[in-house]
C-alpha cells in the first residue's frame, strides 16, 4: 500500500468507522461468547478467557472483515464482481458475503490450503482458483487477475475497512470483559492484531495488546526490529492462516503504534495446545487459531504480562478459527501426545528365541505402558544372519517421567533400547 494512503487512513475517525463496522455486522456474524478457562491459569492472582472466534460463522473471524468490506462497496463495484486471496478463512468470509450481495467471487488460494477450506469456499458459490505454494504467491496472482478482468479486490488483511471489522472483536472483549489488562491475538498478515488493537486503544488505551507468531514464521519479529516491513524468504509452521512472508503496510503502521509486545511460540506448542483444546474444552481449534491459547504458558509472556504491572490480570487470548481438516487434526492430535509424552515409541533388537516378547510385555504391563502398536521384524536385525530380531514398540504414556521409567527399566533388564520418538 501506498505511503499516502498508509497516513490518510492514519488520520480516520477510527471511533466512529469502528462502531459503524460493529452496526455493519449486528446480525450477520455470531457474537462469539468469552470462555472462562481455569485450566490455564497456573499462576497467581490471572484469570484467562477465550474468545471463541473458531466458533464464528464460517469457521473464523475473517468473515468480519470481509462482510463490513463488501458491506461498504457500491453496486458498480459489486457488479463487477470481487476477487481475493486467501489460505482459507478470508476465503469463506469473502464467499458468503458475496453471495449475500449477489457478487461474483473468485477465490485464489495457495495449493496447500486444506481440502476442508477449500470445499467450503466452493459451497458457499466462489470460484476457487488454486495458485502458489504460499499465501503471498496466491495474493499476486489474484491482484493481477483483478487488474485484468476489471474485477474488484478485497486485500485479506492489509485494509481499513477490513481490519475494522475484525476490530468488532475487541470492542466485544471490551464489553464482556469490562476489567480486561491484557489480549493476546494471532498475527499472519496483521488484519486481525491491527484491527483489535485499534479498537482497544480508542476505548481502553491501558489494556495491553500482545501479538503472537510462531517461531517459523519470523516476519513480524524482523520488521519490528528494523522499523518497517521486511519482508522474509521463507515460512516454516504448521499454523498456514499466518503463514505470511510479507506483513500489510497499514496494519504494520498500526501495529508499530499500537501493539504492546510480541512472543513466539514452538510448533511443539501449537500441537500441544490443539490437543488441550480438544480435551479441556472440548473445542476444535485451527493450528493458527491456537497461537495465541499457545503463548500462554510460555515464560516469556508470563515474564512481559506480570512484570508490567501490579494486581490482578485479566487475560483473553483470541481463538481465530478451528477450521483443520480431519487428516491434519489426526496427525496434530498424535504430534501433540508425543509432546506431552502421552506416546512413545522405541524399538529393541532381541535374540530369536522363545520367551524374549513375553518378557517385553511382561515389564511394560507392570509399569503400566499400555501397547498400542506392536511390529515383530525378523528383517529389521542390525546384522544380517544374526538369529536377531527387531522389536518395535508404541506404548500409550503418562508424561515424560513415565517415560523415563520404562526406559531405565528396560536397559537395566539389559536390553538396548532405542527411544523413536
Amino acid at each position: 500500500m501506498e505511503q499516502s494512503k498508509v497516513e490518510a487512513y492514519l488520520q480516520r475517525d477510527h471511533k466512529t468507522d469502528l462502531l459503524d463496522a460493529q452496526k455493519r455486522l449486528a446480525g450477520t456474524v455470531s457474537r462469539t461468547e468469552i470462555i472462562s478457562s481455569p485450566q490455564l491459569a497456573d499462576f497467581p492472582d490471572c484469570s484467562v478467557y477465550l474468545k471463541p472466534e473458531n466458533l464464528q460463522k464460517t469457521g473464523s473471524f475473517k468473515i468480519r472483515g470481509a462482510y463490513n468490506k463488501i458491506a461498504s462497496l457500491d453496486e458498480e463495484s459489486l457488479s463487477r464482481g470481487i476477487v481475493t486471496a486467501s489460505a482459507g478463512n478470508h476465503a469463506q468470509g469473502v464467499a458468503y458475503a458475496a453471495r449475500e450481495r449477489n457478487a461474483k467471487a473468485i477465490i485464489c488460494m495457495p495449493q496447500i490450503t486444506p481440502p476442508l477450506k477449500v470445499d467450503a469456499t466452493r459451497a458457499y458459490g466462489a470460484e476457487v482458483v488454486l495458485h502458489g505454494e504460499v499465501f503471498d504467491e496466491a495474493n499476486t496472482y489474484a491482484i493481477n487477475l483483478a487488474k485484468e478482468r476489471g474485477m474488484t479486490f478485497i486485500p485479506p488483511f492489509d485494509d481499513y475497512e477490513v481490519l475494522c471489522g475484525q476490530g468488532t472483536i475487541g470492542l466485544e472483549i471490551l464489553e464482556d470483559v469490562p476489567d480486561v489488562t491484557d489480549i493476546l491475538v494471532p498475527m499472519g498478515g496483521g488484519g486481525l492484531a491491527a484491527g483489535i488493537a485499534l479498537a482497544v486503544k480508542m476505548f481502553r488505551p491501558e489494556v495491553r495488546i500482545i501479538g503472537v507468531t510462531p517461531i517459523g514464521s519470523p516476519a513480524w519479529r524482523e520488521s519490528f526490529a528494523a522499523g518497517h516491513v521486511v519482508p522474509v524468504d521463507s515460512v516454516k509452521t504448521v499454523a498456514e492462516g499466518v503463514a505470511v512472508k510479507h506483513p500489510g503496510d497499514l496494519t504494520f503502521a498500526l501495529l508499530d503504534k499500537y501493539l504492546d509486545d510480541l512472543v513466539q511460540v514452538s510448533e511443539r506448542d501449537i500441537y500441544e495446545t490443539i490437543l488441550f483444546m480438544l480435551e479441556k474444552h472440548k473445542l476444535v481449534v485451527e493450528a493458527a487459531g491456537a497461537v495465541a491459547v499457545a503463548a500462554i504458558n510460555q515464560l516469556e509472556l508470563q515474564s512481559k504480562v506480570f512484570n508490567s504491572s501490579t494486581g490482578p490480570h485479566k487475560i483473553v487470548s483470541v481463538m481465530s478459527g478451528g477450521n483443520i481438516d480431519t487428516v491434519d487434526i489426526s496427525a496434530v492430535i498424535q504430534q501433540g501426545m508425543i509432546a506431552r509424552g502421552r506416546i512413545m515409541q522405541f524399538s529393541v533388537e532381541l535374540p530369536d528365541v522363545p520367551g524374549q516378547l513375553a518378557r517385553i510385555s511382561e515389564i511394560l504391563a507392570d509399569l503400566r505402558a499400555n501397547v498400542i502398536e506392536l511390529n515383530h521384524n525378523q528383517f529389521k536385525a542390525q546384522a544380517h544372519y544374526s538369529n536377531a530380531v527387531v522389536l518395535e514398540v508404541t506404548v500409550e504414556t503418562n508424561g515424560p517421567d513415565h517415560i523415563a521409567q520404562v526406559l531405565d527399566t528396560l536397559r537395566g533388564e539389559g536390553f538396548n533400547v532405542i527411544q523413536t520418538y
